[in-house]
């Protein structure tokens, strides 16, 4: 085979379906570029963007070894421009300050003993009455 991955190649376009764009790379060779993979973005409908015909630059982006089918990729040659005034997000920091902590223990100690004397001395006058 004489495509290989990351080849950038003209090709023209053999047909349109809801998933993607056919593309003919030669005489003998045809290939399929993904709806995902034709632009940055969402792709609401190929035929707006494409018509058979028209001859695209694409670049290889994957080739199945067992049946030799081509994925092509239109927005991997596209260039995304890059703002000039980007500005770092700025991370404000915050304590973390637990809502239970020690004080919610000293409350609750006395309660907690409390019963569980309670509960002691019920067994206690359980075993003394048999």
């Amino acid at each position: 085979m004489k495509y290989k991955i990351g080849d950038t190649i003209t090709s023209t376009i053999t047909g349109i379906q809801s998933y993607g764009v056919f593309v003919a790379l030669d005489k003998q060779t045809q290939g399929l570029i993904h709806i995902s993979e034709c632009k940055h973005g969402y792709v609401t409908n190929l035929e707006d963007m494409v018509q058979i015909g028209d001859e695209v630059e694409a670049k290889i982006i994957d080739i199945d070894e067992y049946t030799q089918k081509i994925s092509l990729s239109l927005r991997a040659t596209e260039h995304l421009p890059i703002p000039a005034n980007i500005k770092p997000k700025r991370h404000r920091r915050r304590r973390y300050t637990p809502q239970i902590g020690f004080e919610t223990l000293s409350k609750m100690m006395p309660t907690w003993i409390a019963e569980a004397q309670q509960d002691e001395q019920i067994r206690i006058a359980e075993m003394s009455d048999r």
